[in-house]
This record gives structure tokens, sequence and C-alpha cells, in this order.
């Protein structure tokens, strides 16, 4: 192993039960070691997403076998939280090849970010662009990968109309930008507060609630042709069933199991649903390369100290903010 670290204990934020944020504490663990072909990172910054506090309060849904170790909930008593970080390589294990000490990486998909270490395998890391800053680069994976992901399954490209429900937040806010970039006219619903902000990344917002369905008609007059549903909630659902002919062109990340018989493409970790992790991992290089001359924009909403954890999640969960929350150790 070659190491340059110095510490012998570090801290981890992880759940002491199922519950709310409050259950959140932090604790002291020896400094992570790199397995044969893989590294360990000084974290300096880690994505905070809606799986995070879903994995600890009960709510998540069954997971598939098979994506277990993408959901954060494989061999674990209480479930790891933190998916996504960027932080400078520390130690490589001597199987491990192509990255040195010192490099500055992206680190996705991984469990346990939110800690002040984290061990990875090569194959989980993206040389982070210099121009992007810390959080932005810690907050950019799973939400970029999960909207090429949606875009990619309802088969969104040029001269489509598409709408975005949940427009405003970090996957929506991905997913509009990606789409108007390969040539879609965006629609997307968003609480008006947040009007101007997905007016400045390209898309048509509308409010949600009740009316949508004629609005959104109003903003599109020659018809919607594909849906991507990042809310999960009956409004969205019964819009898109509406406006979209072709229902294999609406992908939906959340929502009820009504989803299952309606007849559209439903994303994520469940039995059943489309992890679409080969188009995800394929995304990666070119998220990075994008974000990092500012073509893709990573929308961080507030930054908080990693023992502010639960904070943040209070924060999440309350939903009032666009864009991304992240921990900075």
């Amino acid at each position: 192993m070659i190491s340059a670290a110095t510490k012998t204990t570090a801290r981890i934020v992880r759940p002491s039960a199922y519950g709310t944020p409050d259950v959140l504490a932090v604790f002291d663990t020896p400094v992570p070691r790199p397995a044969a072909d893989g590294v360990v990172v000084e974290v300096r910054a880690a994505g905070v997403n809606p799986i995070d506090w879903k994995l600890y309060s009960g709510a998540f849904h069954a997971v598939d076998k098979k994506n277990e170790d993408a959901a954060g909930v494989a061999g674990e008593a209480l479930p790891a939280i933190g998916l996504e970080c960027a932080g400078v390589i520390t130690a490589i294990g001597p199987e491990a090849a192509g990255f040195g000490i010192g490099d500055e990486v992206i680190v996705f998909p991984v469990t346990a970010a939110y800690a002040d270490y984290v061990t990875a395998p090569v194959s989980s890391l993206t040389p982070k662009p210099a121009g992007l800053g810390w959080a932005e680069a810690g907050a950019l994976m799973l939400v970029g990968t999960t909207a090429v992901h949606t875009l990619h399954a309802a088969g969104v490209g040029e001269g489509d109309t598409v709408l975005v429900h949940g427009g405003s937040g970090g996957v929506g806010l991905m997913a509009v930008q990606l789409a108007a970039a390969r040539g879609a006219t965006v629609i997307a619903t968003a609480a008006e507060r947040n009007h101007g902000l997905l007016r400045e990344l390209g898309a048509i917002p509308v409010a949600y609630g009740d009316g949508l369905l004629d609005r959104v008609r109003a903003v599109a007059p020659g018809g919607v042709t594909a849906a991507v549903d990042l809310a999960g909630t009956a409004e969205a659902l019964d819009t898109s069933l509406e406006l979209v002919a072709d229902r294999q062109r609406i992908a939906s990340i959340a929502g009820t199991d009504r989803r299952a018989t309606a007849g559209i493409k439903v994303l994520g970790y469940g039995p059943g649903q489309d992890a679409g992790a080969e188009v995800r991992n394929a995304a990666r290089a070119e998220l990075a390369a994008l974000a990092g001359t500012g073509e893709l924009r990573v929308v961080v909403d507030a930054v908080y100290p990693l023992h502010e954890a639960a904070k943040a999640h209070q924060a999440g969960i309350d939903g009032h903010a666009p864009g991304k929350l992240v921990l900075i150790p």
C-alpha cells in the first residue's frame, strides 16, 4: 500500500437507529485502508440526496438484491449513507492503477461518504476537473447520472417537447439542462419562486397544482412527446399519461405502485425496476467534463459542516430549496 495519510482516526456520520434526522450521529472510526485494487480518498465534499434519509427513515422501497450495493444497504445492520463525494486520494492499494496520491477525484458510486475518508475501487473514480469547485464536484454525479438515465429511458432528443416534473430539484435541474442541450424544448414544473432559475437553464417553467394540464397545453400547443417524473405525485403521473401518446416515453423515478401497471418506464433499485447501471456509468466522464467547463451548472443551494448532517437532512425533507445540499468535512 502507498499512503500519504498521517491521521489514525476519522469521523463518520451514521444513523444510530431508524427514524428522523435526529438519529444521525458522528462516530470516531479508524482511517480506512484501501483494498488491493482500490484507494482511500480524503473527502472534501459529500452530496446530500433524498435516498440518504429515506434509507434510515424506513420509507425506502424494497431493494432488488442485485442493486443493494448501489443503494447503500448491503451488509449493514443499519444503512450506510452518502452515495457520492469528491476528494483527494491519500492511499492506493498495490493492485490499483491509473491514479496517484494527491489526485483530485469524484467518487461515485460509493457508500458511507458522510465521512472524513472513504474507500472506493478505481472503477468508481472520475478525475475532478480543475475548474469545478469541491461542493459542485461532490454533488454532481448522483443527480447527473439519474438525469441522464431518465432522458435515455424516455428517448429524449432533438425536436422533442419534454415535460420534466420536479424541475427545480437536484435531478430536475440536471434533466432540464441536459434535455435542452440535446435540442429538446423543455417544460418544467416547479414552485413559482424557482421559475427564474429554470428560465436561466433553458426551460419553460409552469406551476404545479390545480390546472397543471391546461397550463402545459398552453405553452406546448404542438403537444408533449415525452415526460420524466421526478416528483412522484399522482398529478405528475396523471398529467404525463394524458399528454404523452407513447407511454414508453414516460420515465418515472418516484411514485406509487400504480406506475407498474401504467405502461410507463419505472426506474430505480426496486424489483422489476430499471437501475440503469450501464447508462449511468457511461455518463460520468462527460458529466464531469461538462460541469468542469461550466456548460452544465451544478446548483448548490447550501453547504453544511459534516457534523450538521441532521440539519442538512431536515432542510432537504422540508424541500424548499432548489438544487443540492452538500456536507463539508
